[in-house]
């Protein structure tokens, strides 16, 4: 497809547009600097599924802080196995495979397990998921429609056998005996000590199941459980999901046309949602007590959190997600008690780490944009502000871990957009001011063990470096998590810029070719997203490897994040309200424009356009409505029309399409498509279960 694109781009320089500012010559360097592309990239890089096969993935410290386990696949082969990395001696063993538990069976998934891979982003065979007992002594793993249960210290498998149907979404009990799992839209229990299976839940019908999340929560709220045990392991709370209402969607295997079409529930925007309600019941079996909230007026069933010392707690939101509530569950009665409202007049965003709460049950953390932007709160128990944890200046992007007997969390957190750092924090910050822990310019990530003591700080920096590194709370350094991942070819040739237009600065990521000359004019290539919720400009050089294959053919990249996008307060992110190209559009055309009056080296009129996505629709739209900017366009999977895409996601920035008909023509491909007077090349998947092929 890649190749597609460069086809496309190249169009540009053979004659869509005008060769101005050109020297003799100089379009035949551009195509011949294809050989200087490493013609054997698009390969390595598809094989190595972008250079990602053979990092350390899915990292856990065990809950005794004396191992970090981790999933790892070779170089080229998506194929995970699980390693134990020893804190005492450093050194890194493999725990398990998939061909030990499997004994040369050939890993099969049903449809609905593919479906939730395809939400979760989860590309690889072998042990894909794995969970650890509360006391790390025990490994669930889920492996081709199979349940394994390995002792950890001794390598002893037992398998979990059941006639009732394809497991999903296990999940050991706090207590370490038992095991619930959905089958068939139905929720069961294991008991571990004798062996047995029960079911706990009968649906009505095939448009209903228990024990899920819907189709919103798995794609738009991040939220992929759909059933929770009690600190006690004596109840499990159940998410009862009702389809019957939604549209149902067909989709046909070209590959395979005497095959029926496979069917999916889907809330379109507009449209009807899954019903969700929320039951408790008895781990050995019995009645339900229903959740008691205003599900009318509060449908979203947002967060779920069941912890030690602590009520059952939920996030739920109103449709429009201009306003949600923190509720405390009374586990006997299913009554609720409201701790906390949020409300914004354009929508909230949400944070699935929160609410945290404490372990002695005293209060938590909650996150919040109220004062402009993302701030980290202690609350009490009853949801009383007691304080800010970190100030708005920070940066708050999420929180890592937290040692309550300590007073410190672990966040990640940056206030420059483009970088984000791992930070430790008070939570009385008048016992001292933020740590910042990563030094070097780049994106950071960290992983937290149960037991404070042990963290592993995952980098990628500028400099080229990415690696996992295990260390205590200290900073003293243990060891690291061995990549066996290939080495690029090239790193990129990046340049990170702030441009000036009107009353805005634009951050913009800048790839040339590594034999740029300064004294030749470039086409611009615009490698765009530029939609909600997603930042294009990061200190990430592995994001912008492909970016760097595109500029060796003989273009200057151009990244550049206008008001929409994350990581610059409030205001800077919601400007979006009400329409998805208007602002975008003005923000992109205004930022490259002010980029050409700074760079001489680019030829602003031959300037193309690509994105997936979000960024497919933007290039479409981009091509059609500034055609004096862009002169050819890519757009891969976009939506079209967004009355076609689902609630959660489109109605949180266009409204409701009864209330908001013109949001939604404004931003609509269709409505403008006869304007189209650029080659725009479109590329869509026939199989794709989000943006279906409409």
């Amino acid at each position: 497809m890649l190749r597609f694109v460069i086809i496309a781009m190249v169009m540009i320089v053979a004659g869509c547009c005008p060769h101005k500012n050109t020297r003799p010559g100089e379009s035949h360097d551009i195509r011949m600097s294809a050989e200087r592309g490493r013609d054997d990239f698009l390969e390595q890089y598809a094989s190595t599924f972008r250079f990602r096969l053979g990092r350390p993935e899915s990292i856990a410290v065990t809950p005794g802080g004396d191992a970090v386990l981790f999933l790892r696949s070779p170089a080229r082969d998506f194929k995970r196995d699980l390693y134990e990395f020893d804190i005492a001696t450093g050194r890194e063993r493999v725990l398990l495979t998939a061909e030990q538990l499997l004994q040369g069976v050939v890993e099969n998934f049903s449809d609905q397990e593919k479906a939730r891979r395809e939400r979760m982003r989860l590309l690889t065979r072998g042990i894909s998921r794995y969970e650890l007992s509360r006391d790390g002594s025990k490994i669930l793993v889920s492996l081709s429609g199979r349940l394994f249960m390995v002792e950890r210290k001794s390598g002893q498998m037992k398998e979990l056998e059941s006639r009732a149907g394809y497991p999903i979404d296990p999940r050991i009990s706090p207590g370490g005996m038992q095991v619930g799992v959905v089958r068939d839209g139905d929720l069961y229990v294991i008991d571990l000590a004798k062996g047995s299976e029960r079911r706990l839940t009968t649906r009505e019908g095939d448009k209903i199941s228990n024990g899920l999340s819907e189709f919103a929560a798995q794609e738009e709220m991040s939220r992929f459980r759909g059933f929770w045990w009690s600190p006690d392991s004596k109840y499990i709370a159940y998410q009862r999901t009702d389809d019957t209402a939604l549209e149902t969607m067909h989709i046909m295997d070209p590959l395979h046309p005497e095959k029926a079409p496979k069917t999916w529930s889907y809330p379109r925007a507009g449209k009807n949602n899954s019903d969700v309600r929320l039951g408790l019941i008895p781990a050995l079996g019995g009645e339900t007590v229903w959740v008691n909230w205003d599900r009318k007026a509060y449908p979203y069933l947002a967060t779920v959190k069941w912890p030690e010392n602590a009520p059952l707690t939920l996030v739920v939101q109103n449709r429009e997600q201009t306003e949600e509530l923190v509720l405390a569950v009374d586990a006997s009665t299913g009554h609720t008690r409201n701790l906390l409202i949020e409300k914004d007049p354009a929508w909230l965003n949400i944070d699935q780490d929160m609410p945290c709460w404490l372990k002695s049950g005293k209060g938590f953390l909650w996150s919040s944009e109220r004062n402009g932007a993302w701030q980290l709160e202690l609350r009490d128990r009853n949801g009383r502000l007691l304080g800010e944890v970190t100030k708005k200046n920070l940066g708050y992007r999420r929180l890592v871990g937290l040692d309550e007997q300590a007073d410190v969390a672990l966040v990640l957190a940056g206030s420059d957009p483009t970088e984000r750092h791992l930070y430790r924090v008070r939570l009385d910050p008048k016992k001292g001011p933020p740590e910042r822990l990563s030094r070097e310019p780049g994106w950071h990530d960290a992983v937290w063990g149960v037991k404070p003591g042990v963290y592993v700080h995952t980098r990628q920096t500028l400099a080229g470096k990415y690696q996992s590194l295990v260390k205590r709370n200290d900073g003293t350094f243990i060891g690291e998590l061995a990549y066996v991942s290939e080495k690029p070819p090239f790193m990129p040739r990046l340049q990170f810029l702030e441009v000036q237009a009107a009353e805005r600065t634009y951050k913009v990521a800048l790839v040339r070719p590594r034999d740029f000359d300064p004294r030749r004019k470039y086409p611009v290539f615009v490698s765009v997203y530029a939609g909600p919720g997603h930042n294009r400009v990061t200190a990430a050089p592995y994001r912008y490897l492909i970016n760097q294959w595109f500029a060796e053919h003989g273009f200057v990249v151009v990244c550049l994040d206008g008001r929409g996008t994350q990581g610059r307060g409030r205001e800077w992110e919601r400007a979006i309200k009400g329409d998805f190209i208007g602002v975008a559009l003005n923000d992109q055309v205004e930022g490259l424009q002010a980029l050409g009056k700074m760079l001489p080296e680019l030829d602003l009129d031959r300037v193309g356009i690509f994105g997936w996505s979000f960024g497919g629709y933007f290039s479409a739209m981009a091509v059609m409505l500034r055609p004096d900017v862009y002169q050819v366009g890519v757009a891969v999977a976009p939506v079209t029309d967004w009355l076609y895409y689902d609630t959660h996601y489109t109605e949180r920035y266009l409204g409701l399409p009864s209330e908001s008909p013109e949001a939604y023509r404004k931003s609509s491909i269709l409505e403008i498509a006869d304007r189209l007077a650029r080659p725009l090349l479109l590329i869509h998947g026939t199989s794709d279960d989000n943006v279906y092929f409409t």
